[in-house]
């Protein structure tokens, strides 16, 4: 998913952020309503968190006016310290999906996130992705082939969830990056030694490889593309010079 976090409190944001980004997920963060409003109508999000209590707008004027005012129906989970029947019921009529108070449980929060996106999205919810005979199980994060289990190194299961999200879409070098690394991506080029370990736990020991490079972009999962009437072969190097056109 990528998550837009509007919340003044700083520690929760980071908590947020540590916990959902080392899970493949995609987030931006605001600390005060009018930043948060200019970035949830400049962007496209598959989910908006948002605190009650923010400088310049509330909350529940901010989701009022990206409702009423611009027309934006990106999915909205209030996380507020706020208990009272009231405010809920004020939180809802603004226009909010959800309601969590804090403290709070951050995989609690993950899973309903992720309810609100899928009913958004009209797809029912899911806990698993599978490309294939390629499995990965979001709740334990545990990755399987055919039944053989797989072992990841932490970098190589965040890259593994965003191709296997996009499958069978390709992903450009920046986005995986991106997810590795934020906006602050080494000067060495540490992507091809992650793909590289990745590609040996999903590919190794396989007949049919799934991670293929696409030269000058970036990488693909999922099937050998066909291409009039004969499979395209696909780069098994990283590097580009002896990727076969």
């Amino acid at each position: 998913m990528r998550l837009l976090v509007i919340d003044r409190d700083l520690r929760v944001a980071k908590a947020i952020f540590e916990y959902f980004e080392c899970r493949g997920h995609q987030l931006d963060a605001a600390g005060d309503g009018v930043t948060g409003l200019h970035l949830a109508v400049s962007n496209t999000y598959d989910a908006v968190v948002l605190d009650w209590t923010l400088p310049r707008i509330e909350g529940p004027d901010l989701i009022s006016k990206l409702r009423s005012e611009h027309g934006v129906s990106v999915p909205v989970l209030m996380l507020t310290e706020r208990r009272e029947l009231s405010d809920k019921i004020r939180a809802f009529r603004s226009g909010a999906d959800d309601y969590v108070t804090k403290p709070f449980d951050i995989p609690e929060l993950e899973v309903r996130l992720q309810a609100i996106v899928n009913r958004a999205q009209g797809r029912p919810a899911t806990r698993r992705l599978t490309v294939g005979g390629l499995t990965l199980d979001l709740a334990t994060l545990i990755a399987t082939r055919e039944g053989r289990q797989l072992r990841l190194y932490p970098g190589s299961r965040k890259l593994l969830q965003v191709l296997m999200r996009a499958s069978p879409s390709a992903v450009s070098r920046q986005e995986l990056e991106h997810a590795l690394w934020g906006d602050d991506p080494p000067d060495r080029d540490l992507l091809r030694s992650h793909m590289y370990a990745l590609r040996r736990s999903v590919d190794g020991g396989f007949d049919e490889r799934l991670i293929h490079t696409l030269p000058r972009f970036g990488y693909r999962l999922g099937a050998e593309m066909i291409v009039s009437g004969s499979p395209r072969r696909a780069c098994t190097s990283d590097v580009a010079a002896l990727c076969e056109k």
